[in-house]
């Protein structure tokens, strides 16, 4: 009679433990799903596989979940196995190019023919980045993390985060101050 007892305890307990995991779960992905999106796609700059990698790394959180000890954390938790899921597309050896280039993508957010066409630079400009200034750029942009926080992720020293910062700014810097950027020619 008592095993009994103890194991409806038991399994109370574990329904409960799998009820509070559940929502934990279901909390992070309503909080943090778009932004784990977006860097996805910045990374591949295909919505498809974007959408994979997105995918693969919240069922990664879901089995990981207990070791996330500090929701404030999440963010960056997640961010450091999108990355992992990213290279690991690589490691596969798929090469499934998209056949539209990311910045022709419509941006719904911008409302004036001068948004579109400065949104339509940026993105150009960015992508044109070597890897090691994009990266932590659009982390520091898109994610809104911090030297640190970018340093944790990208396993690096923080001075070297900030100077490919700093690079990857006056990389843009330059572009923006390029003649045919300001409707200048050469010759």
């Amino acid at each position: 009679m008592f095993g009994s007892l103890r194991k409806k305890k038991t399994d109370v307990a574990v329904l409960s433990d799998m009820v509070t995991k559940q929502r934990r779960y279901d909390s992070l992905v309503r909080a943090l799903h778009t932004d784990i999106f977006r860097y996805a796609f910045w990374l591949c700059g295909d919505k498809h596989v974007a959408e994979d990698i997105t995918q693969e790394t919240f069922l990664r959180a879901w089995r990981a979940l207990d070791s996330l000890k500090d929701d404030k954390a999440a963010k960056a938790w997640l961010i450091t196995i999108l990355r992992r899921e990213n290279a690991r597309r690589f490691e596969r050896k798929q090469f499934d190019y998209s056949d539209v280039e990311q910045e022709l993508l419509e941006d719904v957010f911008s409302s004036s023919n001068e948004d579109q066409t400065e949104q339509y630079w940026l993105r150009r400009q960015i992508g044109k980045l070597d890897i090691e200034y994009r990266e932590p750029l659009l982390l520091q942009l898109i994610g809104g993390f911090s030297g640190d926080e970018i340093a944790d992720m990208l396993e690096l020293n923080r001075n070297t985060v900030m100077t490919r910062l700093f690079r990857a700014r006056n990389q843009l810097k330059e572009a923006l101050e390029a003649p045919e950027v300001r409707g200048q020619s050469n010759g």
